[in-house]
């Protein structure tokens, strides 16, 4: 089956029932009128015109709500007393398309001209002129059809939010499992991996400082701790990052910062050091780190000035942000899931994290983050 199909058959049904509608029309309007005038074959188009052009009702609402209305109240003036049951159609796919002002202004409008167009027609007296036009177009069934709409479009935006609802609580829970993994990932296997990968490298550094030949065993193990340690990293980053945009890093940090100044905080930036060469892993762990930081200031220091600080040094890469909030020692904030995740970040790079009042008011953020440089 086709992705196309169901559209296909939807156009396909709407012509059958337009075209069925146009048939009931003319079947109606035919036998009160067995001559042949230019005035009947006008009334016959426009009893097949009103038809048709339901047709378009999905696409145009509301135009088709007008040209219904205008064939109705055309072939009322031309002595056609054939219901409108084109623009009950009509009315009902406007409503259910969420038009419901257009469809009440032009269902008010029709409701006081058909009587006139009646009348024009000169085919009955004034009373009876009056009552068959009401007839043609009675008010029950003019609410009856704009109920209808109204239901199942409100039938429509339930079924739409509950699959919503669905989709997000799939999503939650995606989100969920993917953090246990990570964590789970981290507590098994980052400390053994950091071990063997330290160990390796220590009996490697004896090895050579004492001379001797380091064996090829001892070599392949440490470019394989290495390469372990980074690809943990990356995946423990992929696994928490669930932020569609393209990965932020190191050099999009005086972006971020800037972004804090417009919003009010007076925010400066300091960058030390060669920062060529940070692993992308690390980059994205500082950016994320400043964004939490200034996000948190933002809504809860009550602060006026922020300042970043980073130092690429040839080994590690410290961050520290402060602020001249309100925070004290005795008034600690409690950790939130912001510091909770930037320093589940860290750890799992092998660094550290410290998130503190100051003792001189305002709050701190510093982490230290390793380098590796040839992984």
């Amino acid at each position: 089956m086709s992705a196309g199909e169901p559209g296909v058959r939807a156009r396909v049904g709407d012509w059958v029932i337009a075209a069925g509608v146009a048939g009931v029309l003319l079947v109606t309007g035919l036998p009160g009128q067995p001559s042949a005038t230019s005035q009947d074959l006008l009334g016959y188009a426009l009893l097949t015109t009103g038809g048709l052009a339901l047709a378009a009702r999905r696409r145009a609402p509301v135009a088709v709500l007008a040209v219904t209305g205008l064939c109705a109240v055309g072939y009322q003036a031309v002595g056609f007393d054939v219901p409108a049951v084109a623009y009950l159609f009509a009315v009902y796919a406007a409503v259910r398309a969420g038009h419901r002002v257009a469809a009440v202004a032009a269902s008010l409008t029709v409701l006081a001209v058909l009587p006139l167009a009646a009348l024009a027609s000169g085919l009955h007296d004034t009373g009876e002129a009056f009552a068959r036009a009401r007839g043609a177009l009675e008010i029950a069934w003019l609410i009856a059809a704009g109920a209808a709409g109204e239901a199942l479009r409100q039938a429509e935006r339930r079924a739409d939010e509950a699959e919503r609802t669905r989709e997000e609580t799939a999503r939650r829970r995606a989100d969920d499992e993917r953090l246990r993994i990570a964590r789970e990932l981290h507590d098994s296997l980052t400390h053994q991996i950091s071990v063997i990968k330290v160990q390796a490298e220590v009996a490697v550094h004896i090895a050579r400082r004492r001379g001797e030949e380091v064996p090829e065993a001892l070599l392949a193990i440490q470019e394989a701790g290495r390469e372990a340690a980074r690809e943990l990293r990356v995946t423990l980053e992929a696994l928490r990052d669930d932020d569609p945009t393209p990965p932020r890093g190191l050099d999009d940090v005086p972006e971020l910062v800037e972004r804090a100044s417009r919003t009010g905080l007076e925010a400066t930036l300091t960058i030390e050091g060669q920062r060529h060469g940070v692993p992308a892993a690390v980059g994205r762990t500082v950016y994320r780190i400043v964004q939490e930081s200034l996000t948190n200031i933002a809504r809860h220091a009550d602060a006026g000035t922020a300042s970043v600080w980073i130092d690429c040094r040839p080994d590690a890469l410290a961050i520290r942000v402060d602020d001249d909030g309100k925070a004290t020692p005795v008034s600690a904030p409690t950790p939130g899931v912001g510091l909770q995740g930037m320093r589940e970040r860290v750890t799992a790079l092998g660094g550290r994290l410290r998130a503190e009042p100051r003792g001189e008011g305002g709050f701190t953020v510093q982490a230290e983050l390793p380098l590796d440089r040839t992984s």
